[in-house]
């Protein structure tokens, strides 16, 4: 392979709709998953700036005594108010972004992809080559997180659901759709995607 740069894709979807899964089918055929979810906690507890940025915004209190983030209270301080949300969103991305820049020049593939569940509510899918949305039923995805996060209530599920983006809006905007119903297997469309993907680089 030359040194072009890789293909940035994106790939999203909503609260239990299945994306982890599907970006796991994608590691297998060899393409590096960046988790933009899991990363952007780590950097805001490693990355300085960032750090004092949010001590700044929201206190003392965002991180716990022994420097790790207050998952609890920043929850709690960002869930309710939309100003709020819009400025945590506002320092976390600018971290996230170079990182995952820095990250995917790294890479020697013809692409890469990165997994955020909100690519379309932060915009940053207009800095992707692609988007991959993981699409299914409202009713299919709560049961499933309610599956997989008992502690979580039907009420919790469905108020993150209404902060996201439906899921008809998200299928307009995206170039490629994954479909991860009870009775549509996932592997033949990962394949099928990775193929058209391979063509374009």
């Amino acid at each position: 392979m030359t040194d072009q740069k890789p293909l940035l894709i994106g790939i999203t979807g909503g609260i239990g709709a299945g994306k982890s899964t599907a970006a796991k089918i994608f590691s297998v055929l060899g393409i590096p998953v960046y988790s933009a979810d899991d990363r952007a906690k780590w950097l805001m507890a490693h990355n300085e700036t960032l750090r004092k940025e949010i001590q700044d915004t929201f206190g003392k209190e965002a991180f716990l005594p022994d420097g790790s983030l207050n998952k609890l209270y920043l929850a709690n301080e960002v869930f309710s108010d939309e100003q709020k949300t819009k400025k945590i969103n506002s320092l976390v991305h600018p971290a996230v972004k170079s990182d995952f820049e820095f990250w995917a020049s790294k890479q020697n593939t013809p692409y890469v992809l990165k997994e955020a569940a909100l690519l379309f509510e932060t915009g940053s899918y207009k800095e992707l080559n692609k988007i991959i949305n993981v699409s299914a039923p409202v009713k299919l995805r709560v049961s499933r997180v309610l599956m997989r996060d008992p502690q979580r209530s039907e009420e919790q599920i469905n108020a993150i659901i209404d902060r996201q983006l439906p899921d008809t809006d998200k299928n307009n905007l995206a170039d490629f759709i994954i479909k991860n119903t009870e009775n549509q297997q996932l592997i033949p469309q990962v394949l099928k995607i990775h193929n058209e993907l391979l063509l374009l680089n």
